[in-house]
């Protein structure tokens, strides 16, 4: 047999396998690694979805959470997973996007590393402030903040969230002068922050704080998104508020380690956009401040992955900050 035939026929046996894998698929517990402590939007939707996707498997979800530099120790643990299948990644924008322009050396490439499944959500940032902030629009904090120079803190989920980057932009624009103070633990932490008073203001993913806004212990100021969200529809987004550019959702999407084979992808699409259909999911999702988008394909949400991190590469050089 030529040396052709025996890679040709080396290559059927394996797509033969891993169609046989992707029919028995799964047959034991996964796990999807949230790279960020519990409390944030990314461990909600993760918690939203959870027991729908163990409907459609037919097996347990264990949600992992591995909080810490930034997202980084998640992501890293999920790229060492096995690719069976087993090992699920639920990156966002600062994980798969905005880190890899922020921290250059770290180990590992969200575009190399992983496999793209699609988008499951995009889950609007905000300018959320404590109640003793007196101002009820953008531009009455402004003005506060402009009588307090270097005065008034405001918390993020890490130096490489986008919350980070959006207050940078918006000293940037209005010649606020803020202090930051990042949190380890992620947006849930970042929100105990605010609700404590401990900061006074920052750009927070709607999921984070929605419970305390609705308690009447936050103020949401404006949204940074496209068009109003269901959650706070009295709320007008930064674009009305004279804020054009300020339209950055975090987005959250379901990633495999590269080599998982090609039939499990398409079964985890093809389950993942089924159950992000649920219009029981997606009204939990709308009343928590997400909103449900999900990509046409796999190879969309890798080309819309790769945009998006040339977008935030430049912004990050923009702004000047580096990972800390």
């Amino acid at each position: 047999m030529t040396k052709i035939k025996i890679v040709l026929l080396s290559a059927v046996i394996l797509l033969a396998a891993g169609v046989a894998n992707a029919q028995n698929y799964p047959t034991k517990p996964i796990n999807m690694v949230v790279p960020f402590a519990p409390g944030g939007a990314s461990d909600l939707v993760a918690r939203i979805i959870s027991p729908l996707l163990i409907k459609e498997l037919g097996q347990q979800i264990i949600v992992d959470n591995r909080g810490g530099a930034s997202g980084n120790i998640g992501v890293a643990y999920a790229a060492r997973g096995t690719a069976d299948g087993y090992a699920l990644l639920l990156g966002n924008i600062g994980t798969m996007a905005i880190n890899p322009a922020l921290f250059p050396k770290f180990q590992v490439n969200p575009v190399r590393d992983f496999i793209a499944i699609t988008q499951v959500v995009d889950a609007p940032t905000a300018l959320v402030v404590h109640p003793s902030v007196p101002a009820k629009t953008v531009k009455e904090f402004i003005e506060y903040a402009k009588a307090r120079p270097g005065k008034l803190n405001f918390g993020t989920a890490g130096p490489g969230s986008n919350g980070r980057l959006e207050m940078e932009l918006f000293m940037d624009y209005t010649g606020t002068d803020l202090v930051h103070v990042p949190y380890k633990g992620g947006a849930g932490a970042a929100a105990i922050g605010l609700l404590s008073g401990e900061v006074q203001c920052g750009f927070q993913s709607l999921a984070s704080v929605m419970t305390h806004v609705n308690a009447g212990k936050l103020k949401v100021l404006g949204v940074a998104a496209r068009k109003r969200v269901k959650a706070v529809p009295d709320v007008p987004i930064m674009s009305e508020q004279g804020f054009e550019s300020m339209k950055s959702g975090s987005w959250q999407g379901v990633y495999v380690p590269v080599g998982t084979p090609r039939p499990i992808v398409n079964r985890l699409f093809a389950v993942f956009t089924k159950v992000m259909a649920d219009a029981e999911v997606t009204k939990r999702l709308n009343d928590n401040g997400v909103e449900v988008v999900t990509s046409k394909s796999p190879e969309e949400f890798a080309e819309f992955m790769k945009n998006e991190n040339d977008k935030w590469a430049k912004v990050v050089k923009k702004v000047g900050v580096v990972g800390e």
